[in-house]
């Protein structure tokens, strides 16, 4: 019953300030991620509703929105290369 949309953003911004981070140390290009399935934060296409019903609904997870949005491909650990 508590919102957690404010934490799940804030976690997200965190985890992207990283890889941009680690990806500009080592001069590498971040070529994709591989994430968890149905995540809100890294679901890819699909993500469970936050009802915890294990209702599933169209969308990208909050993490998965940001790397999309940066042109970094995402695939979830049930997808093949």
């Amino acid at each position: 019953g508590v919102d957690v949309t404010e934490a799940f953003y804030k976690g997200a911004e965190i985890s992207l300030k990283t890889c941009l981070t680690a990806a500009e140390l080592s001069g590498e290009q971040i070529e994709g991620a591989i994430l968890k399935a149905n995540s809100p934060s890294c679901g890819s296409c699909r993500i469970y509703d936050g009802t915890f019903s294990g209702t599933l609904t169209e969308g990208d997870g909050i993490f998965t929105e940001m790397l999309k949005a940066r042109d970094i491909q995402v695939i979830t650990e049930k997808e093949e290369l």
